[in-house]
C-alpha cells in the first residue's frame, strides 16, 4: 500500500514503514475533534522541543517486531474515537495515505539517542536509513533519490539517407581528368576542352557516371525495362552541380529523332534559370532549349514551345528551363504543351523548391507527365501510367521512365519533407560523412552537417547597431577589397544602407533587390563582375545559386537567422576552388546563438575580428553628414510614394 502511495520509496524502507503503521494504528486513529492535538497549534520550534525523547529500539524492529510509538501529549485514554475500517485484504492496517498525511506531525515517532542528540536508525547491514545533518524536523522526510534524465528518442532515417554515397569536397586536390570517364560522348568532351575544362570536380566525377548508367539503354526505357533510381545531390556551393546534370542529360538525348519535351529543369528564380548553360553544349547538336521564366510575354514563350500545324501541334523544345509559376501557366494556358514524353525532371535548389511546394507545381507536373488509364483508348497500352509495385504484370509493358534529379547545397534530411517529392528508390550523393548516424540528425532534420568551400575563411565582428555602417565602410575603404557582396535581411535595410554609403562617397556602390527589373539586375551583376562596382548591397535574392565571378568578400550586415541562409550567402565567394573571406557583423545579444549554430553545423572555427574605435574615428565626421542626407532622402521618397 505504501509503495503504491509513495512509489519513490525503496521496498525495504516501505516494509519498515508499513510495520510501524500496523503496530500504531490504534494510537494514530485516536484523534478527536473535541480535543485536538495541541501540537497543531504550536510553532514548529516549540513542537520539536516538546517532543519526549526515547532511546533507539533494538534491531528486532527491522525483523518485524512491534514498536510502541510515543503518544500525542493531548490524547487521553478513552477519548479516542473508533478507528476507520482497515483495508480490504489487510486486516488491522490503516490506509497508508490517510495515516501519513492526516496524522498530526507530533504523533509521528521520533527517536533520539539517550543523550538527546538525533541519531540514525541502522539496518542490519550497517547502512543508515536516515542521516541527520542537524536538528530533526518533525514529519516524514524522503530523500536520497537521484533524478534520471529521460532518454531522447532518436529519429529513424531511411537507409539511403543514413548511408549516402560519399563525395570528396576538396575541389582543388581531388580533380578527375575528363579522360578518366570514357562514357562521356567524344563531342561533349571536345566541347568541354573548348571551354577550358580539362578536369571534373569530385561531385561531377561521381554523379555523371551514375546518370549515364541509368540511361545506358537509351532514354525510352530503363535498364532491363525497370524504372531507374532518383538521384539526390548535396554538395557545397561552387562545386559544379549544374554541369553534373547538364552533360548526362544532353548525352542521353543526342539520339532522339522526334522533338518532344524530355528534360525539364525547374529553378526558384529567373536569375538562376539564366545561368543554366545548356546552350553551350547543345549548339553543335539538333537539340533545342527553351527558357520559360516570365521575362517575355506568355505569347512569345508559347511561340518557342509549340507550333500549330494542320493536324495539331508540333513541339519545338527538347529541354525546358523554367520557374514554377510560369511553368504552371503554360500547363494551363498553352495549347499543345505536353509533358507526356518527359524523361528527366531536374529540381535545382531543391530545399527552397520544397519550401515553395504550397504552389502545387510538382503535382501539376507529375499529373501532366503521367496520363490516367483509359481502357477505351486504343493506344493506352503504350502510354505512361502511374508508378505501381514492381510485379510481373506491372513490368510486362516497358514504358518511358520519369527520373527525378535533386540538387542543393543544403538538401534537407527531413524524410517528411522529402516524402512530398515522391522519390523512387533514391540514391544520395553527399559531401558529408560516408555513413550518417542517428546522432548527426536533429529533430527537424534541417540543420545537418553542411559542407563549406575549402578555401573560405570565416570571421565575425562584434559591434553595436550604430557602428555597423562604419564597419562596412572600413572593410571596403581601409582593407582594400575590390568586390564586396553585402547581405541584409530586408529590402528596406538594403535600400537605406545603399543610400547611406552613396551619401558617404568614395565607394562605387549599387543595390540589388526586387526594386529593379530583370534587365537592370542583369546589368548590375555584369558591372559588378567587371569591377565597375566595388560594393553590391543585396537581399537574399542573390544568395541562391547566383554565380558571381570574382567575389573576394561577403559581408553579413544582418546576421542570418537560419543556418541554410548563412551557407548560401557565404557560398558566393571561394567558388570553384578559389579563396574568399566572410565577415558577419554581430550584436552582443546575437553572438552566443550565432556561434553555437555554426559550431553545431560543423563549420570551421570563426575568427574574432575586433575593430577599435580608433580605427573607425576618422570616418565619423563624414558618416554624420551622410546620416543627415539619408534622413532627407528617406523623407523625399515617402513624399513621392504618397503622391
Amino acid at each position: 500500500v505504501v509503495v503504491q502511495v509513495l512509489p519513490e520509496l525503496g521496498q525495504e524502507q516501505a516494509l519498515v514503514l508499513l510495520r510501524r503503521q500496523q503496530a500504531s494504528h490504534h494510537q494514530l486513529g485516536a484523534r478527536t475533534s473535541e480535543q485536538p492535538c495541541s501540537a497543531q497549534h504550536t510553532p514548529a520550534r516549540s513542537r520539536q522541543a516538546a517532543l519526549p525523547h526515547r532511546a533507539p529500539q533494538a534491531d528486532s524492529s527491522w525483523l518485524g517486531g512491534p514498536q510502541e510509538p510515543q503518544e500525542c501529549p493531548s490524547q487521553q485514554p478513552g477519548s479516542a474515537q473508533q478507528a476507520p475500517p482497515p483495508l480490504r485484504g489487510h486486516p488491522g492496517i490503516w490506509p497508508a495515505s490517510q495515516a501519513l498525511w492526516e496524522s498530526p506531525a507530533s504523533c509521528l515517532p521520533t527517536w533520539t539517542s539517550p543523550g538527546g542528540a538525533a541519531s540514525a536508525e541502522a539496518a542490519p547491514d550497517g547502512r543508515a536509513l536516515e542521516e541527520a545533518a542537524g536538528p530533526l524536523v518533525p514529519g516524514l522526510v524522503l530523500g536520497g533519490f537521484g533524478k534520471r534524465k529521460a532518454p531522447k528518442v532518436q529519429p529513424f532515417l531511411p537507409r539511403w539517407l543514413a548511408e549516402p554515397n560519399c563525395v570528396r569536397k576538396n575541389v582543388t586536390e581531388d580533380l578527375v581528368p575528363i579522360e578518366d570517364i570514357p562514357d562521356v560522348h567524344p563531342d561533349l568532351q571536345k566541347q568541354l576542352r573548348a571551354h577550358g575544362i580539362s578536369f571534373y570536380f569530385p561531385v561531377q566525377a561521381a554523379v555523371i557516371p551514375a546518370l549515364l548508367e541509368s540511361a545506358a539503354c537509351g532514354f525510352l526505357v530503363g535498364r532491363g525495362g525497370y524504372r531507374p533510381s532518383d538521384l539526390c545531390v548535396s554538395a557545397p556551393t561552387g562545386s559544379g552541380k549544374t554541369l553534373a546534370f547538364v552533360i548526362p542529360v544532353v548525352q542521353a538525348l543526342l539520339s532522339r529523332v522526334v522533338c518532344h519535351i524530355r528534360a525539364l529543369v525547374v529553378l526558384p528564380t529567373k536569375e538562376l534559370a539564366q545561368q543554366v548553360f545548356f546552350n553551350i553544349y547543345t549548339d553543335a547538336t539538333s537539340l533545342r532549349v527553351s527558357l520559360v521564366t516570365g521575362q517575355k510575354s506568355l505569347a512569345k514563350e508559347q511561340e518557342s514551345l509549340v507550333q500549330k500545324t494542320a493536324d495539331g501541334y508540333r513541339c519545338l523544345a527538347d529541354i525546358v528551363v523554367a520557374t514554377p509559376g510560369r511553368l504552371v501557366d503554360h500547363i494551363d494556358q498553352t495549347p499543345g504543351f505536353s509533358l507526356q514524353q518527359l524523361r528527366f525532371l531536374v529540381i535545382d535548389e531543391a530545399d527552397r523548391m520544397i519550401d515553395s511546394m504550397h504552389q502545387s507545381w510538382l503535382p501539376r507536373v507529375v499529373a501532366a507527365a503521367f496520363q490516367s488509364e483509359d481502357p477505351a483508348d486504343p493506344c493506352a497500352l503504350f502510354q505512361r501510367r502511374q508508378a505501381q509495385a514492381v510485379t510481373a504484370a506491372s513490368t510486362c509493358c516497358p514504358q518511358m521512365p520519369l527520373q527525378k534529379l535533386l540538387f542543393s547545397a543544403t538538401l534537407t534530411q527531413n524524410p517528411e519533407k522529402l516524402q512530398q517529392l515522391g522519390l523512387h528508390q533514391p540514391r544520395l550523393f553527399s559531401t558529408g560523412l560516408a555513413h550518417r548516424g542517428l546522432e548527426d540528425t536533429d529533430g527537424d532534420g534541417d540543420s545537418g552537417k553542411y559542407a563549406f568551400p575549402v578555401g573560405l575563411t570565416h570571421h565575425y565582428v562584434p559591434c553595436s547597431l550604430s557602428s555597423k555602417p562604419l564597419v562596412v565602410l572600413h572593410l571596403v575603404l581601409e582593407m582594400g577589397f575590390s568586390r564586396v557582396l553585402c547581405f541584409t535581411n530586408s529590402r528596406e535595410n538594403s535600400h537605406r544602407l545603399f543610400l547611406l554609403v552613396q551619401a558617404f562617397g568614395g565607394v562605387d556602390v549599387a543595390e540589388f533587390s526586387s526594386r529593379y527589373g530583370p534587365g537592370q539586375r542583369r546589368m548590375i551583376l555584369k558591372q559588378f563582375e567587371q569591377g565597375k562596382i566595388q560594393l553590391l548591397i543585396s537581399t537574399d535574392a542573390t544568395a541562391r545559386g547566383i554565380d558571381v565571378q570574382g567575389v573576394e568578400l561577403v559581408v553579413n550586415y544582418d546576421a542570418p537567422q537560419y543556418l541554410r541562409t548563412y551557407v548560401h550567402r557565404v557560398g558566393r565567394t571561394a567558388r570553384a576552388g578559389k579563396t574568399g573571406q566572410a565577415f558577419t557583423l554581430l550584436l552582443k545579444v546575437q553572438e552566443r546563438r550565432f556561434l553555437r549554430m555554426l559550431t553545431e553545423a560543423g563549420a570551421p572555427e570563426l575568427q574574432r575580428h575586433e575593430l577599435s574605435s580608433k580605427l573607425l574615428q576618422p570616418l565619423v565626421p563624414r558618416y554624420e553628414e551622410a546620416l543627415s542626407q539619408l534622413e532627407e532622402s528617406v523623407k523625399e521618397e515617402r513624399k513621392q510614394r504618397a503622391a
